[in-house]
């Protein structure tokens, strides 16, 4: 492809010929990566296509990037990289390049694991392919879900439930006995429960909390927005004031 070779010689010649460009190595890059792809998570949540394209490829060249110190190490490159996710990405469907047969999202769902687990160079272990540096949030669904795709998973979804009320009842039992240490380990264990209830209604417990958070933030900058109207701090409002400011921008929210 003819964009995508310009790109890489775009790259040769950066790395050559700019001071920050030939500075750079993979540790000094990891930041940046992780800074890329939460923007681009970003505009993905405001579903801005244009931010999208133009995230994108910030995320490409950093794979880019990787992949041509790779190559200066001489331990890979970036036909290396393509053809290492061809590889993978043939081996792991079998009902489109091989003779099995999965006739829904949720049959391919649940060989992709065992699929992993058979590989020469795959984990060896169900939850070891969860990365450590996962936001906790994240990680605890993809533990769940891994979990799921080998059967370790509730026969009922509504069972969950008794879960959740027997962690918040545990958990409300040491915030009443003032040990910070036990209340801290309760209060994990509900959020788990909670994420659990989410994965089970196939709820995304990470784009849920985003989406609240946003909805906070709204409703905040409309309280403020009228204390600055009104030339006065927002710490001298009353919370009376606050309440009836938030509930005036909630209406407007599902007047809209």
């Amino acid at each position: 492809m003819e964009a995508f070779g310009r790109l890489l010689d775009v790259l040769d010649r950066l790395r050559k010929e700019c001071p920050w460009d030939r500075k750079q190595t993979n540790e000094s890059l990891r930041p940046n990566t992780i800074e890329e792809t939460y923007e681009l998570c970003d505009a993905l949540i405001r579903d801005d296509q244009k931010e999208i394209c133009k995230e994108l490829g910030d995320v490409l060249l950093h794979v880019c990037f990787y992949a041509k110190i790779g190559e200066e190490k001489e331990t890979f490159d970036v036909a290396d990289v393509c053809n290492k996710l061809c590889d993978k990405l043939i081996f792991r469907h079998p009902h489109v390049y091989g003779e099995a047969v999965a006739n829904s999202v949720q049959q391919v769902l649940e060989t992709w694991e065992q699929i992993k687990l058979k590989e020469k160079d795959g984990n060896k272990r169900v939850l070891s392919g969860v990365p450590a540096s996962l936001p906790s949030l994240i990680k605890s669904y993809r533990i769940q879900d891994k979990a799921r795709n080998v059967g370790f998973d509730w026969e009922e979804r509504r069972d969950v439930w008794d879960k959740v009320r027997e962690e918040l009842g545990e958990l409300e039992a040491e915030l009443e006995a003032a040990d910070k240490e036990k209340a801290e380990a309760e209060f994990g264990d509900f959020l788990f429960s909670l994420i659990n209830a989410a994965r089970l209604y196939h709820i995304n417990p990470d784009n849920a909390l985003e989406k609240a958070n946003q909805k906070f933030i709204r409703r905040f900058n409309y309280i403020e927005d009228h204390s600055l109207k009104q030339g006065r701090p927002l710490a001298d409002m009353s919370l009376e004031e606050m309440d009836r400011l938030w509930n005036e921008a909630k209406s407007q929210e599902a007047d809209a």
